[in-house]
């Protein structure tokens, strides 16, 4: 999913848009973290339990008032305005629960609580009721965040260099070919990334974040992957008896249109925070800690920004301090955007409009040619 094209902007193009593609400075930034650390205040950096949870509370008493409503009146209505109301039901829910996965990637960064067990506890439920292996995903993310912007070590949506291109990219590179490969990454991108690790980076062999003995761990997280797995079998195991007892039909429409929404608003919130054709790319002869974290970008969703607990508008704060509850992100990434300057980037752009574009402009990436920072890879979209 590569990239953005040169930086020559056509006379017709609006003078807002030349800002949006100037891209972000890829030289070593002239502040260190510390001296960002330095910036926020320290408040910033305490986690409380019972703050945390009070979150998980609002979250879930949300999410039990829709499901309330839907079981209890939805079968009241005449026939088409139930089907108009599923659907409808489906998409909030799914939002609500995607602020619930937020939480629980919370617990995977140990930015819940100040205690590792409780945060793991948390995190395994949440995740598992979502259908995500919580333990294989908390390490495989967070060795994303150790790696982030390296082509050779990043874990997610690691752009492909054009010789990495396969043959038929050409033939998807229009607009009936964007819309099928964004209906297909926001659909089955989620399971096929835990199932084959699909835009993650290359392993010697076979990489699935199930297998406790596959290449992505080390020998000891293989027992909590093993938990993982245990964890989400046991959620599925019990759709399977609540199938039985109501129906496959009741289940898709109660959990599983919800999941659909929370699967694709995952891959799209990832995709968008990492894919822009102002951010660079490093090899190991360039790469280096901040600046592959300064290599993402905020984006506005709207409301859903406060319904996802501000990840999608305080992502760039979230990769240079992970352990930093979300609530005081916000507060965070003002007091840091002065010292980052050119470094901060955020990108405003209707969601919608944002998606279609990073999927026709960030095909591959390359070097600039003759450049003699060859270490430095940039958006590409000619194919």
């Amino acid at each position: 999913m590569g990239a953005g094209g040169n930086m020559s902007v056509r006379p017709a193009v609006k003078k807002s848009e030349t800002k949006l593609h100037k891209r972000v400075p890829s030289s070593k930034p002239p502040f260190t973290l510390s001296q960002l650390k330095k910036a926020i205040p320290p408040h910033c950096f305490q986690r409380s339990v019972v703050r945390s949870f009070s979150y998980v509370v609002y979250d879930l008493t949300i999410a039990y008032l829709l499901y309330y409503i839907a079981t209890t009146y939805f079968h009241l209505l005449p026939s088409p305005l139930s089907y108009l109301a599923w659907p409808i039901y489906g998409f909030v829910q799914g939002c609500i629960l995607t602020g619930v996965w937020v939480v629980a990637h919370e617990c995977g960064h140990h930015a819940f609580s100040d205690y590792q067990w409780l945060d793991d506890l948390v995190g395994l439920v949440l995740h598992s009721c979502l259908l995500v292996p919580y333990f294989s995903w908390k390490y495989s993310h967070r060795r994303h965040h150790s790696n982030t912007g390296s082509l050779e070590r990043d874990e997610v949506f690691v752009p492909k260099q054009k010789y990495q291109i396969p043959w038929f990219s050409k033939y998807l590179n229009n607009p009936p070919g964007r819309m099928i490969t964004l209906t297909i990454t926001l659909t089955l991108g989620w399971p096929l990334y835990l199932l084959f690790n699909v835009s993650g980076r290359h392993y010697s062999r076979f990489a699935c974040h199930y297998d406790p003995y596959g290449p992505i761990y080390s020998d000891r997280e293989r027992l909590q992957i093993y938990i993982s797995d245990a964890g989400v079998l046991a959620v599925t195991y019990g759709l399977y008896h609540l199938a039985a007892a109501k129906g496959l039909a009741w289940v898709m429409c109660v959990y599983g249109g919800p999941l659909l929404v929370v699967n694709g608003y995952l891959v799209l919130i990832t995709y968008l925070q990492h894919t822009h054709a102002s951010l660079p790319h490093y090899d190991s002869s360039e790469w280096d800690w901040l600046r592959g974290a300064l290599a993402t970008v905020d984006r506005d969703y709207g409301i859903l920004n406060k319904v996802f607990h501000h990840i999608t508008d305080t992502h760039v704060a979230h990769h240079l301090f992970s352990t930093m509850p979300h609530y005081h992100a916000m507060e965070a990434t003002k007091a840091i955007k002065p010292i980052l300057g050119e470094y901060y980037h955020f990108d405003k752009t209707p969601v919608y409009k944002a998606a279609w574009r990073e999927a026709k402009e960030c095909i591959y990436v390359e070097p600039d040619e003759g450049d003699q920072n060859k270490g430095i890879f940039w958006y590409r979209n000619q194919l």
